[in-house]
């Protein structure tokens, strides 16, 4: 894993981590500490079942409370703890919730990343910043795989709050010449993910009680998905890349397995890795999603030399194995 990783570029580097009890941030977090990173978190909500409170990282970091729309604060701990390089995952990331509340998720993801990049124009010593986008910010297209050139328009509340935010960063490069490089990943997964609605962690969690898995949507959905500590990986490996070569300012990179599989299929992986015979209830009641999703990596590989570290399986049982530590953790508790 280490191979990766530039340790004399993340050793005492002030670095500052909107989201960080998140999914992808929690991990994050977790490698930069690893390497030696003085990481800035910034926390909205308490979340003690958080994997960064969890596996105790919260203890190795300085925690600054707050919303990433309050730009004063954003503007103040940047300057006070001399950020060098800010990696940006704070959003409502769940599409239904975004469905329910538009105008909640507008202000995080869209309001969210205006905000924290202004702070970060105002802030001289902010040298790199990496932006969580992604694949939703494409919308429904009806050419696959989504490659960098492909028009942003998503429809749907979630779809558009990324779209938005993803123009926003690039504005950002390119009228004020900010150091800003956006990232767009397919669905993330692994341990550490609470959203019980999601259907990897939704899956686990109802064979561990014995239950029949639910899907949602008519189960023929198609995604990408893409493991957490791929990501955390990937957000390092830009920022350093972007400190060598400033020719990536305003860039956008996808990052994916490329690997096309349906909602129904990757719960049947999961049934199937966890050695159960339960079969998955379909409710068929998803609406405003976007029906098929892929990306394409080329540009990563090519212009990055960035492959993945994990396949779908490797992924999927590192994941299983967390659920059922977590779940035995909770019983004992």
């Amino acid at each position: 894993m280490e191979n990766m990783v530039d340790k004399n570029f993340w050793q005492d580097r002030p670095t500052f981590v909107s989201g960080g009890t998140g999914l992808v941030g929690s991990w994050l977090i977790q490698r930069l500490v690893e390497a030696s990173a003085d990481v800035v978190c910034l926390v909205r909500d308490w979340v003690p079942q958080s994997e960064l409170v969890r596996a105790g990282f919260i203890e190795r970091v300085k925690v600054v409370r707050g919303d990433v729309r309050d730009r004063d604060m954003l503007e103040r701990a940047l300057g006070e703890f001399e950020i060098d390089t800010v990696i940006h995952l704070a959003a409502q990331t769940i599409v239904t919730i975004a469905n329910r509340n538009p105008i909640s998720t507008f202000e995080t993801n869209i309001a969210g990343t205006w905000n924290l990049l202004e702070a970060s124009r105002r802030s001289p010593r902010v040298k790199q910043i990496v932006m969580a986008s992604s694949d939703k910010a494409y919308g429904d297209q009806e050419i696959l795989p989504y490659t960098e050139e492909t028009p942003l328009q998503g429809q749907h509340p979630y779809d558009v709050s990324k779209s938005a935010a993803d123009l926003i960063a690039a504005t950002y490069a390119k009228s004020y010449d900010l150091p800003v490089v956006i990232t767009r990943c397919g669905n993330f997964y692994g341990g550490g993910d609470l959203n019980w609605n999601r259907i990897i962690p939704g899956t686990i969690r109802s064979i561990l009680r014995g239950q029949n898995p639910i899907i949602r949507s008519d189960g023929e959905y198609i995604r990408d998905y893409f493991y957490v500590e791929d990501g955390a990986a990937a957000y390092m490996m830009l920022a350093e890349q972007l400190a060598a070569r400033p020719e990536l300012k305003g860039q956008a990179f996808n990052f994916s397995n490329e690997i096309q599989v349906t909602v129904r299929e990757i719960v049947e992986r999961v049934v199937n890795l966890m050695e159960s015979n339960l079969k998955p209830e379909i409710l068929n009641e998803a609406n405003n999603e976007i029906r098929h999703q892929s990306l394409s990596a080329e540009k990563a590989r090519s212009v990055l030399n960035w492959k993945p570290l994990f396949n779908l399986d490797q992924g999927l049982v590192m994941t299983i194995d967390w659920y059922r530590k977590f779940f035995d953790h909770e019983h004992k508790s």
